[in-house]
């Protein structure tokens, strides 16, 4: 992965994206397919933190994901993946929590305001 693509999960972190879905998205962001080694390898998530990163991304509806029978290797098929929607529909999924959030926390103070002390 390459600095833009940390520059991507850093901004991503900063507003609550936890570390491996951040990496996970910045370097799917920056191919068009990655198998799930090449995404351990630019990440250095372990094999299960991809895992975990790709099921949550996958049951979103961000991702596809693909299994590769042709492998030479024995043992499971490698799995291949790539980002399945715009990049700016998923920053608009993170924008639209953050607003919510920050209304209800607004509607917060605002009772608090309210209150007679």
């Amino acid at each position: 992965m390459d600095d833009r693509g940390y520059e991507v999960a850093s901004l991503l972190q900063s507003i609550d994206v936890p570390r491996i879905e951040a990496l996970s998205i910045a370097c799917l962001f920056s191919s068009p397919e990655l198998s799930s080694q090449d995404i351990e390898k630019a990440t250095g998530l372990r094999q299960p933190e991809v895992s975990v990163a790709m099921r949550s991304l996958y049951e979103r509806g961000w991702i596809d994901e693909r299994d590769d029978k042709r492998t030479k290797c024995r043992g499971r098929p490698a799995k291949y993946y790539s980002l399945k929607v715009d990049f700016a529909d998923i920053i608009k999924v993170y924008e639209s929590r953050i607003l919510k959030m920050n209304e209800k926390k607004l509607e917060i103070i605002d009772d608090l305001l309210k209150m007679d002390f």
